[in-house]
């Protein structure tokens, strides 16, 4: 039995149908990279999985219980965090208090704490007391994946962290990774870098207009496979 799973899934805004049938599975430990274009549908897909958007319950199931139709907080207790894209972070709250702020959801004990995550990111130690907008896009990025890690999740959903960050910012979160694998934890990671989403996970699914066009150990998957699955037989060239 699968960690997570989706069967057939579907997803829509109103009228707007945003997926079309997915169906992926992520095993206990398990890192797996979400790649595609822009409105492929990934994050559509990690909306899904965390509980934002409501599906059909039996259309996505964690550790066999049904739980496509629970709400985000439902879906956060059972142990399933979310790295939102853009980060989402309280202004009103310092560091410190959105780092605590994951903790509301899920007390559960675990090798997560403040001073564990300061560990992990010390300059968030050294702003501790700084209003969290205050920090820079590659910290402020810190301190929206510390807050997820505080509920001490068995899942944890990243959307796209290194957007709009620079190369060495990007280098620098990503190093926190192998830390965060070393708890057990297994993470779905939504990424535009195809190289760096192949460089950190264990599998990659790639999705076009909300299908899964690929999939497959990233050791294995070549690069004009890939660039069939993320673009279509007529894309553009793979940068």
């Amino acid at each position: 039995m699968a960690l997570l799973e989706t069967h057939a899934l579907v997803a829509s805004y109103g009228d707007f149908q945003a997926l079309f049938g997915v169906d992926l599975c992520l095993e206990e430990g398990e890192t797996l990279a979400i790649i595609g274009a822009n409105g492929a549908g990934k994050t559509t897909l990690m909306r899904s999985l965390s509980g934002v958007l409501k599906n059909e319950p039996d259309a996505i199931r964690y550790r066999g219980e049904a739980i496509g139709a629970l709400t985000a907080p439902d879906v956060m207790a059972r142990g399933i965090a979310m790295v939102p894209e853009g980060r989402r972070l309280f202004p009103s709250l310092t560091v410190e208090e959105n780092l605590l702020v994951g903790t509301y959801g899920r007390k559960t004990a675990g090798p997560w704490t403040l001073d564990s995550i300061y560990a992990l990111f010390p300059i968030l130690q050294e702003r501790g007391r700084s209003p969290a907008t205050a920090l820079s896009g590659g910290q402020q990025q810190m301190v929206a994946i510390g807050r997820a890690l505080m509920s001490n999740p068995d899942v944890l959903l990243c959307d796209e962290i290194s957007l709009g960050l620079a190369p060495v910012v990007v280098r620098d979160i990503y190093a926190a990774f192998p830390r965060i694998r070393e708890t057990g934890a297994a993470i779905i990671i939504v990424e535009q870098d195809i190289a760096q989403a192949l460089k950190v996970s264990n599998r990659v699914y790639c999705m076009m207009e909300g299908r899964i066009t690929l999939s497959g150990k990233a050791c294995d998957l070549d690069r004009d496979a890939i660039h069939k699955a993320y673009f279509g037989a007529d894309g553009h060239e793979l940068a």
